[in-house]
């Protein structure tokens, strides 16, 4: 799965807005909705070793958590 195992970190549900149309500031008439897609954003995991306890191991871990330092690799 694609969580995060120290801060919890998932994918997120979005949606993608398709419209078509001139906008009315620009002169047109104003722009539409043509369709609503729903998207994830998926949340840019690793497997890295880690230092714990005294001992490695391997995680999951978002990189969000390895730029701050909340772990030690391996």
């Amino acid at each position: 799965m694609r969580v995060c195992q120290l801060c919890g970190k998932k994918p997120a549900v979005g949606r993608t807005i398709t419209t078509r149309g001139l906008p009315k500031k620009v002169g047109g008439i104003g722009t539409k909705v043509t369709g609503i897609t729903k998207r994830r954003f998926k949340p840019n995991i690793q497997k890295v070793r880690v230092n714990v306890d005294g001992g490695t191991k391997r995680m999951r871990i978002c990189t969000r958590c390895l730029k701050s330092g909340r772990v030690q690799k391996a």
